[in-house]
């Protein structure tokens, strides 16, 4: 089930964020605020992905700005932008990274951006087989899970 994440369930996404970080190393360093990653100030929504008894995935909405050359294509300096997505080890092979972005989709009015790390090849498949379009590559300046200064590419749905 995909519903809106609560504050009441914090605790149980930084627990299911953890797996995620074990499995996958996402994100690349584990942050001293789990609780504050997960629930930034300027996050305007997020949704989970529940069974009976924990957390499967995540996925929130951040009003960003964009780098240029994606803001070129929207049209704009700024958008929503799909932010902290990730679905459990055991949750995976279901379709609920599908269901969490097709909610975000649902919920977003106007233009959505996102963007992901070379490294994210799951994630890449399914924005790509989901319609999103990959508008620009840059490097970021975090580095990767191999001390490199990460490759993002930025997607767009109109």
């Amino acid at each position: 089930m995909i519903r809106p994440r609560l504050e009441a369930d914090l605790g149980a996404c930084v627990e299911a964020l953890a797996e995620v970080q074990k499995a996958d190393g996402y994100p690349v360093s584990w942050p001293a605020d789990p609780r504050g990653w997960l629930a930034p100030p300027s996050m305007v929504r997020a949704w989970i992905a529940v069974e009976p008894g924990a957390v499967v995935g995540h996925v929130g909405l951040v009003p960003e700005d964009l780098d240029p050359a994606v803001a070129e294509i929207v049209g704009s300096a700024r958008a929503l932008t799909v932010a902290r997505l990730f679905v459990t080890p055991g949750g995976r092979g279901r379709g609920l990274a599908e269901k969490l972005m097709a909610t975000v989709r649902g919920q977003a009015d106007g233009p959505l951006a996102l963007e992901v790390s070379d490294e994210g090849v799951a994630a890449i498949a399914l924005y790509e087989r989901t319609g999103w379009r990959r508008v620009a590559t840059t490097r970021a300046t975090w580095l990767n899970n191999a001390g490199q200064p990460a490759v993002m590419h930025h997607y767009v749905m109109p």
